[in-house]
């Protein structure tokens, strides 16, 4: 099970960062400039972009540390199984053996606090991805607008 969370974990961040790269704008000199200007115009712009908006492109397009290992901290496995037990312990008094029951709902308890924990994992790793996309898009629509304004189409 562990084994393949990690894969899913790397497989989303893997994908993450092919969509963040997707996302850059394609430059087309729109009024003839030479490739050597080209190049002095981008790295002003990636500087200006970088500058206006306080995001390094650098820094932001590499995929945020993911949440892994066991998900514990929240409390989500204790309150399971508290519930569980005292579940299971109604249902084993109606049976005979409520000791038996507040086992049985204790075991099944942790297993659904261990999903609820998981499952909010999951969710904190998909935010950071979706802020950090974010930041992406405001940087390059900066640099869009200054490549624009320096008379080149982009896409």
């Amino acid at each position: 099970m562990l084994r393949a969370m990690q894969l899913f974990i790397g497989m989303a961040a893997l994908a993450w960062a092919c969509a963040a790269e997707a996302q850059r704008p394609v430059v087309y000199p729109a009024k003839g400039q030479s490739a050597q200007q080209q190049s002095q115009d981008d790295a002003q712009c990636y500087a200006w972009a970088q500058q206006s908006t306080g995001i390094d492109p650098a820094m932001a397009s590499s995929p945020p540390p993911q949440q892994t290992g066991p998900a514990v901290g929240g409390g989500q496995r204790l309150g399971g199984a508290a519930r569980g037990a005292a579940g299971g312990a109604a249902i084993g008094a109606i049976a005979g053996d409520a000791g038996k029951g507040a086992a049985a709902g204790a075991v099944v308890g942790t297993m659904a606090g261990g999903r609820r924990a998981r499952q909010q994992q999951a969710a904190q790793n998909q935010q950071a991805q979706a802020q950090q996309q974010g930041a992406m898009q405001t940087y390059y629509r900066a640099y869009g607008a200054c490549m624009e304004g320096r008379g080149y189409t982009i896409r």
